[in-house]
């Protein structure tokens, strides 16, 4: 089967890391936006506030579009995938060592869309050049499905860690600080994994 090719396995297998590492962001950065000032952590801003500090997020993913174009046509998308997945993980320690003011959450969170913009963009280049062009369409299919399987995991996951690493606030339960670390590590483990994975993508398969 196409799909059991090392090029396209391995680039599905990234794929997942990828949405799980995606997912986070999503996930656990409005959380800590919308925490209380008073938990010490927490940067008290409101949905619409929150919403609008990860906005340029989208905005650094459409910059970065051309420079994935460029990378892409100059060292191949293994390399892209790779790099995407590095600045990912950047954004992730970034997010860990620095969340104490608001500004500090937008830049973690620009770094973390950029790589997700790079890594995104390699992907669909790294499976068409591995299958026949009868079967694209069926083979990126799937490649999204991965991607989909990723962000659902990461759901699960984050949720759960959140959940359990609590603390009280008169009587609202709120994720604590460490829960908070815990869930943007797993997003850098994640992000580590999709570069170890990128890297045995072999560079080229025959049809």
């Amino acid at each position: 089967a196409v799909s059991a090719r090392p090029r396209i396995l391995l680039t599905n297998l990234a794929s997942i890391a990828v949405g799980f590492a995606m997912y986070g962001m999503s996930l656990v950065m409005p959380q800590l936006l919308q925490a209380p000032a008073a938990t010490g952590y927490g940067l008290g801003q409101s949905m619409v506030a929150a919403g609008l500090a990860l906005a340029p997020g989208g905005l650094m993913m459409m910059l970065l579009s051309p420079v994935s174009a460029k990378l892409t046509a100059a060292r191949g998308p293994k390399v892209t995938l790779i790099v995407g997945c590095a600045v990912i993980a950047l954004g992730y320690v970034t997010a860990f060592l620095l969340m104490n003011n608001l500004w500090e959450i937008m830049i973690a969170s620009m770094i973390i869309a950029g790589g997700i913009g790079l890594a995104y963009a390699a992907m669909p280049a790294l499976i068409m050049g591995a299958v026949p062009l009868s079967e694209t369409a069926a083979a990126n299919g799937l490649n999204s499905l991965m991607r989909s399987i990723g962000t659902s995991t990461s759901s699960a996951v984050m949720s759960v860690v959140l959940a359990h690493l609590t603390i009280s606030l008169g009587e609202h339960v709120l994720p604590s600080l460490n829960g908070f670390r815990v869930a943007f590590g797993i997003s850098v483990g994640a992000a580590v994994l999709a570069i170890a994975l990128a890297a045995c993508i072999p560079m080229r398969e025959k049809n």
